[in-house]
């Protein structure tokens, strides 16, 4: 028989899974960003940098003494985490690697019809030249014949669809980055392996998958475990899941005023005291683990998030890049943003107050962490 929760039990723990919930649920220091980027699974990369760029606002949501170079050393130094696609293109540990190495075989032997026009023999040119030179970016290759662009986000030089390919293929890594700027490097001289890690067999990355969401998200549902997944993946979920729950490792739980959706949970986790509210207050990123999954952030938190950069000025609610503002486990305002680096100064574009959330005490609360943020936001 399935267990009973609340929406408010339910969207406490999925706080405290996200580390939201204490000062420093991962410790501090320069490993503290590879613990927090290997229990949320993934940390999503964004190139607007309206504000702080999305990978650095979600880790400093999470680690208060959290330091841009970090991310760097646990890249490029430490080697402990690398980059490549969950949904999005994201941070990952590297002990997570062999559960994607499929998709990389995939993307390698059946490339998108944005690589149409790249050739084997064009990726093993590129291999060859970074073999020699070592770890290059795009801008190092000086020998291309430039072509019209054909979208926004080409690059006039093929050579940078010849990088991605072997990226998507797995035969690159990117290596570091300097701002937004990736340089590649073989894979395997990278990661100094003699041996690359074997591959997890379909049935481990569904376990993986399964795993992740627990551990991020506390109370799971299908959706949210296969976030964007494709359907004969999402079915395989399920086995795994009913599996579970069969040996008793997980148990169906029902939300109060959610009857309709199937959702999961740890037996260990159900049994243990749920954790309670506090009075924390995060701005966080719209890419944030927490919002990102827009249908399960409305269904807890009863605010329906939308990401309006791409909106026109005049359709926008809440702003070009609004930030949805919590404190304890309530979503209490939205504020656009927007860091002034000349004038060194965080500016508020926009303030919009969410229900009857409006008092002296949560923008006080607010007018804190914002005091924080913009101290992070203008560091060099």
């Amino acid at each position: 028989m399935s267990k009973s929760l609340t929406k408010a039990q339910t969207r406490t723990l999925w706080l405290k899974s996200q580390g939201l919930c204490e000062p420093k649920p991962f410790g501090q220091g320069p490993k503290a960003t590879v613990k927090a980027i290997k229990h949320l699974g993934y940390v999503q990369i964004d190139t607007i940098n309206v504000i702080e760029r999305s990978h650095h606002h979600i880790l400093f949501s999470r680690i208060p003494d959290y330091r841009r170079l970090h991310l760097h050393q646990a890249q490029s130094k430490d080697k402990t985490i690398f980059e490549y696609w969950t949904h999005a293109l994201a941070y990952i540990a590297t002990d997570d690697f062999k559960y994607f190495i499929n998709d990389m075989n995939r993307r390698k032997a059946n490339p998108s019809e944005w690589y149409s026009s790249v050739t084997e023999k064009d990726v093993k040119g590129i291999l060859a030249t970074i073999k020699k030179q070592g770890p290059i970016s795009i801008r190092d290759v000086t020998d291309d014949v430039l072509v019209e662009k054909t979208h926004a986000w080409a690059s006039k030089k093929p050579s940078k669809k010849f990088l991605q390919c072997g990226f998507n293929g797995g035969d690159l890594v990117i290596a570091e980055r300097q701002g937004m700027l990736k340089k590649y490097d073989l894979t395997d001289r990278h990661f100094a392996w003699d041996k690359r890690p074997k591959a997890a067999t379909p049935a481990e990355v569904c376990e993986y998958y399964i795993d992740r969401a627990l551990r991020s998200q506390g109370v799971i549902s299908l959706d949210s475990a296969a976030y964007m997944a494709k359907a004969p993946f999402k079915k395989e979920i399920l086995k795994r899941i009913e599996a579970r729950v069969k040996k008793g490792s997980l148990v169906p739980v029902q939300i109060k005023g959610l009857e309709k959706e199937a959702f999961w949970i740890e037996a260990e986790t159900l049994d243990s005291e749920m954790p309670e509210a506090n009075d924390m207050t995060h701005i966080l990123s719209p890419f944030d683990p927490l919002v990102i999954q827009r249908k399960r952030f409305h269904m807890f938190f009863d605010y329906d998030h939308r990401f309006e950069a791409y909106v026109p000025k005049e359709k926008r609610k809440y702003g070009y890049f609004a930030l949805p503002v919590i404190i304890g486990d309530q979503a209490v305002t939205v504020i656009d943003l927007k860091a002034d680096r000349q004038n060194q100064e965080l500016l508020i574009q926009q303030w919009s107050w969410l229900g009857k959330n409006k008092s002296k005490a949560n923008k006080t609360l607010i007018e804190q962490e914002l005091h924080r943020f913009e101290k992070f936001q203008l560091e060099k």
